[in-house]
């Protein structure tokens, strides 16, 4: 290994050092003000507006996104378009959550129209004693840091440490809010978790898309109301007059029925439908009807609701199209 590449390697260890050492200095300065921090997010009426120029913006925005996807209304303020009219962006009942090392940016521009709007202001910062400090509702220290940068000027340490404390932060909040997987996986739904955690309702066609009739109707009458289904419609329900689940007629059962005796035509669809067939009830997951599907080798699963009336129908397309089921 030549020198300096050798070099490379024991800078980046000494920057990642300075980043763990920056870390460790905001663990020994948490103090109260974090858990008054939690407290007064929790009791926000509005929403968490953050804010930050240049480096401390960029954390400010994943601050943001963190506390939006777990489940706190939030989003990202940049200070210099706000002095030109996005402050519309801040309300009443807000609380700001201002990101700046220095506590001397241009983020301490915006809090004399914070104030007058009625919004609160958590300052994130390492100098406690700045401008956005001394006019802040709550400053959360993180203390003096040594930056990494070998001219101790770019932001790296100090923003490693921001990112940590706002990270700290939005995962109290969660915790405190009792945010869950279900929670988690409605803000999440393109994620593989939304998909493992998506009900049934969710993907199943509803009674629109869902042709159904009731037991003493004429088979070929069952059959012109698939037809005026649109789209797909592999299968009829069977159902009583109060819309209860009897049974199920699929294309299969037709083909089968026509080689045997086509004859069973003009007879009522009750006779050769597939009685107490495999259902699901509304609000289970679809990963559960996926495997019903798969292990009873059926293609067409009625939904039903807690009293056995059918409320759609849903497929192997239905669960391919969902990413349900891998394709």
């Amino acid at each position: 290994m030549d020198a300096t590449r050798s070099d490379d390697l024991a800078f980046a260890r000494e920057v990642i050092e300075a980043e763990i050492r920056a870390l460790r200095g905001v663990i020994e300065r948490l103090d109260p003000a974090f858990s008054q921090a939690v407290e007064m997010l929790l009791a926000c009426p509005g929403r968490i507006v953050v804010t930050g120029i240049g480096k401390a913006g960029i954390i400010g925005q994943k601050v943001s996104a963190t506390l939006a996807s777990t489940g706190a209304p939030s989003h990202w303020v940049h200070p210099v378009e706000a002095v030109h009219g996005d402050l519309g962006r801040i309300a009443e009942g807000d609380v700001v959550l201002a990101f700046s090392n220095s506590g001397e940016t241009e983020v301490v521009e915006l809090l004399p129209a914070v104030k007058r709007i009625g919004a609160r202001v958590i300052a994130v910062t390492g100098n406690p004693a700045s401008s956005l400090a001394r006019h802040a509702d709550l400053v959360l220290n993180i203390g003096p840091v040594a930056e990494a940068c070998p001219l101790g000027l770019a932001p790296s340490a100090s923003t490693t440490a921001m990112l940590a404390l706002g990270d700290a932060l939005a995962l109290a909040l969660a915790r405190r809010r009792r945010f869950d997987q279900e929670q988690y996986a409605l803000f999440h739904p393109g994620g593989d978790l939304g998909r493992k955690l998506m009900k049934v309702e969710e993907v199943m066609r509803g009674l629109d898309l869902c042709p159904r009739i009731v037991g003493d109707a004429p088979v070929a009458d069952a059959l012109a109301r698939i037809e005026d289904i649109p789209g797909r419609a592999g299968a009829i329900c069977i159902v009583d007059p109060e819309g209860r689940l009897l049974g199920i007629f699929t294309d299969g059962d037709l083909r089968r029925r026509v080689r045997q005796d086509p004859a069973f035509l003009n007879g009522p669809i009750s006779a050769v439908m597939t009685r107490n067939p495999k259902r699901i009830q509304r609000g289970r997951l679809a990963q559960e009807a996926a495997r019903i599907l798969k292990n009873h080798r059926i293609d067409e699963l009625p939904v039903v609701d807690e009293r056995d009336r059918l409320c759609g129908i849903v497929d192997i397309q239905d669960l391919l199209a969902v990413r349900v089921i891998a394709p």
